[in-house]
């Protein structure tokens, strides 16, 4: 069952692919490196032939037919010597192996006789035969043998480096398709096991930097992500398991009394009224969960905008300034102009109002609160533009300036306000929904609450 599920592979198909073109380009190129050869070795045969014969014709006009015959015969007998004919003006051979050519001149394809060896042999000959005056004709050939032996070596090694290259081919492509499927295997695995339950299994990552490790870094960066949204569903569940029960008690109690003690149509009235604020108030809960975990879910990032910071931070801080002023405080705005956003309209202004409230609510008669809005850090003018809420209240202990950011969470001063302990839960979401860094400082006396943006991208400033 391996071989063929191995065979079925994208990696091995493309390597089987990519071996076909390799292997047809390498025959076409085959197929034309033996053309120019045998062309290279025919043009060689040719003039090493015509040089031969210029040579003989030499000899003839120095000395004649008898310096002619000599010469015909020592060469003849030399070694990787070619083949001679000299025929006399009758016809007849007066030396050399090739057989009498008659009156045919110019390239001839001949038979050779029988060689010196006595084997009765005869090899195809490929001749140039002159005429050299008188009736003399000289003849020189190359047998065929030679340039065929040549020719059957390069093909005998171009079928050798066919062979080996299908063959390192084919078997590259089997390993290869190997190691691809042991690790879409061990991706598999992995999947099974989260599908069983273990959610803190991840994709192995070589480190390689390939397509299969872009993939497990991607897949194990979605895996984070849903672990983190289990992990805040857990959170959330847990909770409203703890922190709900005492308004639902609360809730619970005011209907028991108004049973028990009303004796009168105001005071059922009255418990009626409180529950009706007890039920306000436990919607309005859910109704903050809710939000934070739409926005923890990331769903609104695909309808990011650009949105004018600037003018969005003045909006809020004239909605609030009446407030702040009728509660004995004093907001005040430090905003830079023309400071802008990719993100959420809704969500950024309901993040900067929660921020605005949060320091109302928690810090005594007179105290002063600024909206502070830098289009970037000072000294840092390639970073992000950086909005703040700051108060010169009571602020909040270094080592509670975390867990004020979870779900439900009050500090000991502040369990005597209202709220329910989850407006810097959505700040937190917003901010991290819209890939902000936020921060809780010391303001010297207060709390600085900052939210610094991504610095914008070319692409959509």
């Amino acid at each position: 069952m391996r071989l063929p599920r191995l065979l079925r592979t994208a990696s091995f198909r493309l390597a089987a692919l990519y071996l076909l073109l390799f292997t047809a380009s390498a025959v076409v190129l085959g197929a034309v490196v033996f053309w120019t050869t045998q062309a290279a070795l025919d043009g060689q045969a040719r003039a090493r032939i015509q040089a031969e014969v210029a040579s003989l014709r030499d000899e003839y006009q120095a000395g004649g037919l008898p310096r002619l015959v000599a010469a015909a015969e020592a060469r003849e007998r030399g070694a990787g010597a070619l083949d001679y004919l000299v025929q006399g003006a009758n016809g007849g051979r007066l030396a050399g192996e090739i057989a009498p050519v008659g009156p045919r001149l110019g390239w001839l394809r001949l038979d050779a006789t029988e060689t010196d060896d006595g084997r009765g042999e005869r090899e195809l000959v490929r001749a140039l035969a002159v005429p050299l005056g008188g009736g003399v004709v000289v003849a020189v050939g190359d047998d065929f043998a030679r340039i065929a032996e040549a020719e059957e070596a390069i093909l005998r090694a171009f079928a050798w480096a066919i062979g080996a290259t299908v063959l390192l081919g084919a078997g590259g492509g089997a390993w290869l398709s190997h190691l691809f499927l042991k690790r879409v295997d061990a991706i598999g695995r992995v999947a099974e096991a989260i599908i069983e339950g273990d959610l803190a299994r991840r994709v192995p990552v070589r480190g390689t930097g390939d397509d299969l490790d872009r993939l497990a870094a991607t897949l194990n960066r979605m895996l984070d992500r849903i672990a983190a949204l289990m992990e805040s569903l857990r959170q959330v569940s847990n909770d409203i398991a703890h922190d709900l029960r005492t308004p639902l008690s609360r809730l619970g109690q005011r209907l028991e009394d108004a049973r028990a003690h009303a004796s009168s149509v105001a005071d059922y009235e009255r418990a009626v009224e409180g529950a009706a604020a007890e039920a306000e108030a436990l919607l309005g809960t859910f109704a903050t969960l809710l939000r934070i975990a739409e926005v923890e879910a990331g769903a609104q990032r695909a309808a990011f905008r650009r949105v004018g910071l600037s003018r969005l931070a003045e909006t809020v801080v004239d909605a609030f300034a009446p407030v702040a002023e009728d509660e004995g405080r004093a907001l005040h705005a430090e905003i830079a102009p023309g400071v802008s956003v990719q993100g959420d309209q809704e969500l950024l202004t309901q993040m900067l109002a929660n921020l605005v409230v949060n320091a109302l609510r928690h810090t005594p008669l007179g105290s002063r609160i600024r909206v502070l809005l830098d289009a970037h850090p000072p000294g840092d003018p390639a970073s992000g533009p950086v909005l703040a809420v700051e108060d010169n209240g009571p602020g909040v202990p270094e080592g509670e300036r975390g867990r004020v950011l979870r779900r439900f969470h009050r500090l000991e001063q502040s369990r005597t306000t209202s709220g329910s302990g989850l407006g810097l839960s959505l700040v937190a979401a917003v901010a991290e929904l819209h890939g902000a860094r936020l921060d809780l400082a010391n303001a010297g006396p207060g709390l600085r609450v900052s939210v610094a943006f991504p610095a914008p991208s070319p692409h959509t400033v």
